[in-house]
């Protein structure tokens, strides 16, 4: 048993001692930013075919991730390995692509093999590299420098806290092109409509329920006639219009107001019981801000509507719960 708790506390030590290294390594970049990498982040703005971002072994690992994460906020993206680039995928590099080299060494073979090509289809290229002296930086149009005191591995061999520090590099990259093209989250909706990042950014128009899954009465409706509606569509509200504009709503919590009044409800119309100016979204409201105005509102449902206050559908509570948002 002491054993164990021993090794168990050696364990957290060196767990700890990695995470300390690969913190310290990406703080280090802090200082390194200048001209240079504003110049690669121009480069890339200015890219009129895609980014191909390419490396070797765990490198390319990371490439993957900032090809995929370029891609995900508008900028065209692919990974090309090195490796297999010469042997024939060379083929998919054209003149006004933009290339991402990740080497820490800067000498990968399989990388400089690719300078030929590179250079003679006047491609431009950002190396990321740990060694300004290395083949790949003086190649490049942009050296960016994300060099390491030490790796986070007790040998001081595997490549940790550099390509923690290259995934970072990459991040900071990606995320000051998505400012400068002036990316928006719903930019961000329509790469992403699947998964719960999809589902939190899916837009009105996609859930609620419209046509004639829309409950809608008259202000003249009698409300038999309302209650019915309300039924029928069963989300426990209804929309009013007059002249086929928006006037009001009539909800459950409506109903029993006006049954404890001591009128009998059901000799009244739409127009006496409803509540008029009721909230409305737009049609490209997203998911996590409709929700945001039923939680902010205390309310179970929201219409749906244009800017005429013609009624397109009704969004309810229970359709954004369904988006597992919560």
């Amino acid at each position: 048993m002491l054993r164990d708790a021993v090794r168990h506390a050696v364990d957290l030590a060196l767990a700890r001692k990695v995470l300390q290294t690969e913190a310290a390594a990406i703080l280090a970049l802090i200082d390194r930013l200048d001209e240079r990498f504003e110049r690669a982040v121009q480069l890339l703005l200015d890219c009129r075919g895609r980014v191909i971002v390419t490396g070797m072994g765990k490198s390319g690992i990371i490439c993957r991730k900032i090809a995929a994460t370029l891609t995900s906020t508008g900028t065209p993206a692919l990974f090309l390995h090195p490796a297999e680039a010469i042997h024939g995928d060379l083929g998919v590099l054209q003149a006004d692509d933009v290339i991402v080299a990740l080497s820490y060494s800067g000498e990968t073979e399989e990388l400089l093999r690719l300078l030929e090509t590179i250079k003679r289809l006047g491609v431009a290229m950002i190396a990321i590299t740990g060694d300004d002296r290395s083949t790949l930086a003086h190649a490049a149009d942009v050296w960016l420098d994300c060099r390491v005191s030490e790796e986070a591995c007790p040998l001081n061999l595997v490549p940790t806290a550099s390509t923690t520090a290259a995934l970072a590099l990459g991040d900071a990259l990606a995320m000051c092109l998505l400012v400068a093209k002036g990316f928006r989250q719903e930019d961000f909706a329509n790469l992403h409509p699947g998964g719960k990042i999809g589902k939190r950014l899916m837009r009105a128009e996609q859930l609620m329920h419209g046509g004639e899954q829309a409950p809608i009465v008259t202000t003249t409706a009698a409300m038999a006639d309302v209650i019915y509606e309300m039924n029928r569509k069963g989300l426990g509200m209804t929309c009013v219009v007059e002249n086929d504009r928006l006037v009001g709503i009539i909800t459950d919590g409506d109903l029993r107001r006006h049954m404890t009044r001591g009128r009998n409800i059901l000799d009244q119309s739409a127009a006496d019981v409803m509540t008029r100016g009721p909230i409305t979204v737009r049609t490209d409201t997203l998911a996590a801000e409709a929700l945001h105005i039923l939680e902010q509102r205390k309310i179970t449902s929201v219409v749906v509507a244009d800017n005429e206050q013609r009624v397109l559908g009704v969004l309810h509570l229970h359709d954004l719960w369904h988006t597992e948002m919560i």
